[in-house]
């Protein structure tokens, strides 16, 4: 084989297949949207309003506007993002856990209009116009722990912690809904959170003392 058949063989580099066709002002837009992203982390630790700049929409990120906390959060994002991943990597919120990622083990549950839900298997864009709370928003207005966090570490329940905050918000949602009136309806309605650690007969007993002080509330 002669020296030009070989060098026909040898693959050449070439322009990469897959490229998007994005002009100028594009590409400062999505430099725009990453590094605001970025800035948001810091703002976000340090209980500063939540705050993105979302003036600038990239092709294919969408616009939403929401309440997380109580606070007023104008975002853009990737419509396939999850509410978990939003709340964890844009707003620095990391109170809700990854556990499985498919809404089996309640690591990641928070409360979306009032309810609870697995913030894993919620898309982000289903929060435009919706109030978010999460594990983050419950302590009172002066720092108090709230009724449940308190009883959660009067009865020692949690072990190694992971899961103890999607505990600690499908619990709160268990009272609200009217489940608490008994050891058997508690874990009955908190089946959907897992403890890996087994602290189960405490987070039993968290619940049902709470629930009285949340009733009297």
């Amino acid at each position: 084989m002669s020296a030009k058949d070989s060098e026909k063989r040898i693959p050449q580099q070439s322009e990469p297949v897959c490229a998007l066709p994005v002009n100028r002002r594009e590409a400062l837009a999505i430099g725009a949207l990453t590094a605001t992203a970025a800035m948001v982390r810091p703002m976000a630790a340090s209980g500063q309003p939540y705050a993105i700049d979302a003036q600038v929409v990239p092709p294919g990120f969408m616009r939403i506007a929401t309440r997380v906390n109580g606070q007023e959060v104008e975002l853009a994002i990737d419509p396939r993002a999850s509410l978990l991943d939003v709340l964890r990597e844009d707003l620095g919120l990391t109170g809700a856990k990854k556990g499985c990622d498919h809404g089996q083990c309640g690591a990641c549950t928070v409360h979306f209009d009032g309810r609870r839900i697995a913030s894993c298997l919620t898309l982000a864009a289903k929060a435009d116009g919706c109030d978010v709370l999460t594990i983050e928003g419950i302590v009172g207005p002066d720092g108090a722990l709230h009724p449940m966090q308190q009883a959660f570490i009067d009865h020692d329940a949690l072990q190694c912690g992971y899961c103890t905050p999607g505990q600690i918000m499908a619990a709160i949602a268990c009272v609200n809904e009217g489940h608490a009136k008994s050891a058997e309806s508690i874990r009955e309605y908190m089946s959907g959170n897992i403890c890996r650690c087994g602290a189960y007969l405490g987070i039993v007993a968290a619940i049902q003392e709470a629930a009285r002080k949340m009733e009297r509330a």
